[in-house]
């Protein structure tokens, strides 16, 4: 920019934009104009942009359930006590240095981390360092309806109430600025690995305190501040969410990247094309027609790794005649699963049995799929009382899965296969959001296309998280509560010897296969497509793209 007379009205405009922000102007009209504001950065040797497929829905982790959230929030821009080292599911420390569990496994006392500092930003200036209070806030929101920062901004919590937290947490305490204890009401062993997950990232109490008092709570999933890897700057719906290096971060080795830039890109050859023309360095969720455009580009490269995941059909069993199992046994038998592994997935996944991947430990390798067979699917409609079948939603997911590549190919293949026993299925779509609040909180939906890449590792992580009761109102699209499996996993997560939890998981999967809440269809194989110029990206298992430890060559 070399017109003197455009660069001061350029700068005029921006102190407007600050004025009128901090006169407490609405946060889309802020991102909207702080991007507009600012010259959009070239991707340089610090600059990494990642081609993601969808807006997020919010920065506050907490509030949020979908990979698309958490990549926007959790991996960019907070921590958690605990964390997944990279690539991998081991646990290593984060925010908290060491912790003690308790014989009896319902007490965790975290050891805290000390000189960690909250990113700085337009709209906050810390005053401290991260301490107890900080956790306390976090965890309490969520447990306390009546904590002031909840009552004044009431929201729900979906994945601390799907793994039963909000029962089973009896209290939080503060033994001192860096010490805090978690009392549970019953023994847990997996709750580490719990907290290492996207939703117990650690918020700054300081900041919920600013908002109070300016009555704007609402802000924490907007305006998000966090120890992370880098400081959130701006964002602009589905177009761009920008982010500068965090300088203080307590693990400053790990931030290579100057700055780092979502473009939200839903359409997935579009996401292709910008890689190949080096607008994005990183591109989320290639179909698998792309992968050959990627392996014949000497400028690309991916990286693989057998996904730790499972795409299914889940039937809403609190709908009529879904709540009959002889009718989901029929749904089940009629899908044909090979076609739809060829056709979705061009060969690039298996066949999915169970309700977890083959690689988890506790899979059941005895259980046997339903075989595919139409004529006795309808056979069993007819004796359910459905000779003529009946009508049914079938909703497809609106983005693109490692578990699902194109769900709307996969539920025209379904709708076909369930035609051919007399069930007519009209297909539904949303977008993202929208599709899992209509889903999880109000279960509007008959039949549903979902999956999971798993979360910790850890079986009840399938098991409790997608099917068990205190699920229900969350990502357990199934609807479905079942008093023997949910005995079974409650009981699980009470034992630390991992021999005694196989045996009770396998039980429980015996029990899904029985029951068919959902028909699991895939475990796919995943693949990340990247520029050669991008070094210390690592496969995650877990789903999750993280740019800590990432730079440009």
């Amino acid at each position: 920019m070399t017109n003197p007379s455009l660069r001061h009205a350029v700068r005029a405009l921006r102190r407007a934009f600050r004025t009128a922000f901090f006169c407490a102007a609405s946060f889309s009209l802020f991102a909207a104009t702080l991007t507009i504001a600012t010259p959009a950065s070239a991707a340089g040797d610090k600059t990494l942009v990642f081609c993601t497929e969808g807006s997020p829905a919010g920065f506050d982790p907490g509030q949020h359930t979908t990979s698309t959230d958490f990549d926007a929030s959790s991996n960019a821009i907070y921590n958690e006590l605990v964390q997944f080292r990279r690539g991998t599911l081991d646990l290593e420390p984060a925010l908290a240095t060491s912790w003690d569990v308790s014989a009896d496994q319902r007490t965790y006392t975290f050891h805290l981390r000390h000189g960690v500092k909250f990113g700085a930003t337009a709209w906050f200036k810390p005053t401290r360092d991260f301490n107890a209070d900080d956790v306390l806030f976090t965890f309490n929101r969520m447990l306390n309806a009546d904590e002031p920062f909840r009552k004044a901004y009431p929201t729900s919590f979906p994945y601390f109430s799907d793994l039963g937290f909000d029962r089973n947490l009896e209290r939080i305490d503060k033994v001192d600025d860096y010490t805090v204890r978690f009392e549970l009401k019953q023994p847990d062993v997996i709750f580490v690995r719990n907290l290492a997950m996207a939703f117990a990232s650690v918020l700054s109490a300081e900041y919920a305190a600013q908002l109070s008092a300016a009555h704007r709570e609402a802000d924490i999933n907007q305006l998000p501040v966090g120890t992370g890897p880098f400081v959130f700057r701006s964002y602009q719906k589905d177009a761009l969410i920008r982010y500068d290096a965090n300088p203080d971060y307590w693990r400053p080795e790990d931030v290579k990247l100057a700055h780092l830039i979502f473009a939200i890109t839903p359409d997935p050859g579009v996401r292709i094309q910008k890689l190949a023309s080096g607008e994005c360095q990183v591109s989320a969720f290639p179909r698998p027609a792309d992968l050959d455009i990627v392996r014949r580009n000497p400028e690309l490269t991916l990286i693989s790794g057998v996904g730790f995941n499972v795409g299914f059909v889940a039937y809403n069993t609190q709908h009529t005649p879904l709540e009959r199992v002889e009718v989901r046994r029929a749904l089940d038998m009629a899908i044909d699963k090979p076609a739809i592994i060829k056709a979705v997935f061009a060969g690039n996944a298996t066949v999915a049995t169970n309700p977890m991947p083959p690689s988890q430990w506790s899979y059941d390798k005895q259980l046997k799929d339903a075989p595919f067979d139409p004529a006795k699917a309808k056979a069993l409609l007819a004796q359910a009382g459905f000779p003529n079948g009946f009508d049914i939603s079938l909703w497809a997911m609106p983005v693109q899965r490692p578990y699902n590549p194109n769900a709307q190919l996969m539920a025209q293949l379904i709708q076909q296969d369930w035609a051919n026993i007399g069930v007519r299925a009209k297909i539904v779509s949303y977008e993202w959001g929208e599709y899992n609040r209509r889903a999880k909180q109000d279960g509007e939906h008959d039949a549903i296309l979902y999956g999971w890449s798993g979360d910790n590792g850890d079986p009840d992580n399938w098991l409790g998280t997608l099917l068990g009761c205190d699920a229900v109102h969350g990502s357990n699209v199934s609807k479905w509560c079942n008093a023997d499996f949910n005995a079974l996993i409650v009981k699980a997560r009470s034992s630390p010897d991992v021999a005694v939890r196989t045996a009770l998981y396998e039980q429980a999967q015996v029990i899904f296969k029985q029951q068919v809440p959902y028909t699991p269809i895939a475990h796919s194989i995943v693949s990340l497509p990247a520029s050669k110029r991008v070094k210390g990206l690592l496969f995650s298992p877990l789903g999750s793209h993280r740019f800590d430890g990432v730079w440009l060559e």
